[in-house]
């Protein structure tokens, strides 16, 4: 089905951004997989080609447009080249992290750190997630108690993506122990604050080149002028940002799905067995045909809710739908099309053997199925 979301303008960006992943990250896509971390170098290159903070003010350095068919250019070719990876910090980075210091910045704030962020030259993450806590943020225990002009900051986190390059961490804390949602506040802890430690770059399942790390905070001083927005407001500011932050996962899910798809079609066609190509048993042909249906289906929603997002339109349960059914999607197609490999879909050095282990992650970070379907559920009054 042809697609209308995207204008000229957005196509220009795509066959830029596809020059320049090309040449200075997919070259490089195994070394950065063996380290488990990309270069600080990217994020810079990124940013100085403007792929970076394109909704920015342009007095900040940015590109001036909050338009996330922009973003979701990015988030596309990035796993059309495999690069599922590499590119996850660079899309935390511009749909998820950027849009709290956007709405949440005092002037004085966006004039320290939107330059930095566009350039990359400051690295962004967001720290919600406690070793002790899954998806309910009113049971975190990390706490930020009033100091002085500031607070001190004491508590860990877990799983933070760009937990090792962050230079900008959002971060979640508790300002009134004794209240529940209403007791969050949002703090942002800088690269050398004292008593702010990473701990191990975690070794995961998939997504192997992603830096996630976990956190540690003893008596970190963070000055008043580092918190974002009201104290106690934190939750509401949460809720608020999620739906983006779900609709970016979920379009990645859609376009790893149609990537794997991509790479399978053109392996069946190829390998033989039993003296005629894979892709011509009937088999194959259905497998692939349900497929290609429920990609296209999951198209088509997700541009719905990206054109829903840029008109100030899109729900937190529209979100959660398009998370839930273009992640298991994603799951569920790149297992199909691996298994159409034969043994070679379960080498790591294979595009579909990577693009498994990095999918089983994405039904569980941005808020599980399980809790996407809670909040469906509740939204028809059940």
């Amino acid at each position: 089905m042809e697609r209308t979301l995207f204008s000229e303008e957005h196509e220009q960006l795509r066959r830029s951004f596809r020059r320049w992943l090309h040449a200075e990250v997919v070259p490089h896509l195994d070394e950065w997989d063996r380290a488990g971390i990309l270069p600080r170098e990217v994020f810079a290159s990124a940013g100085s080609h403007g792929f970076l903070g394109m909704a920015v003010p342009e007095e900040h350095g940015g590109g001036g447009t909050r338009d996330f068919r922009f973003n979701l250019v990015i988030g596309e070719e990035v796993q059309r080249a495999g690069a599922a990876a590499c590119g996850l910090g660079l899309t935390l980075h511009n749909d998820i992290c950027l849009p709290y210091f956007l709405s949440l910045c005092t002037d004085e704030q966006k004039r320290r750190w939107l330059p930095g962020i566009a350039s990359g030259e400051l690295i962004t993450a967001i720290a919600m997630t406690e070793p002790s806590m899954g998806s309910d943020l009113a049971s975190m225990r990390s706490t930020a108690s009033r100091s002085g002009d500031g607070y001190l900051v004491n508590g860990s986190k877990t799983f933070i993506t760009n937990g090792i390059n962050a230079d900008l961490v959002v971060t979640a804390v508790k300002t009134d122990p004794a209240k529940r949602h209403d007791g969050i506040s949002l703090l942002v802890l800088e690269r050398g604050m004292e008593g702010f430690e990473r701990g191990r770059n975690l070794d995961k399942l998939g997504l192997h080149a992603q830096d996630t790390a976990e956190l540690f905070f003893t008596d970190v001083p963070v000055p008043l002028e580092n918190r974002l927005g009201a104290e106690g407001q934190g939750f509401r500011y949460l809720v608020q940002h999620l739906p983006q932050e779900r609709l970016s996962i979920a379009a990645a899910g859609i376009a790893a799905a149609e990537t794997a798809l991509g790479w399978t079609l053109a392996y069946v066609k190829e390998r033989a067995a039993f003296g005629q190509p894979v892709g011509s048993f009937q088999n194959s042909r259905f497998v692939l045909a349900e497929c290609a249906t429920e990609v296209s289906i999951g198209q088509a929603f997700l541009d719905r809710c990206v054109e829903a997002l840029d008109q100030g339109r899109l729900t937190a349960e529209e979100a959660a739908m398009a998370k839930w059914w273009s992640t298991e999607l994603q799951n569920k197609v790149v297992d199909r099309c691996l298994q159409l490999h034969g043994g070679y879909g379960y080498l790591r050095e294979h595009p579909i053997g990577r693009a498994f282990a990095d999918a089983r992650v994405t039904t569980i970070y941005g808020g599980t199925t399980e809790i996407m379907k809670e909040i469906i559920g509740r939204s028809l009054g059940l």
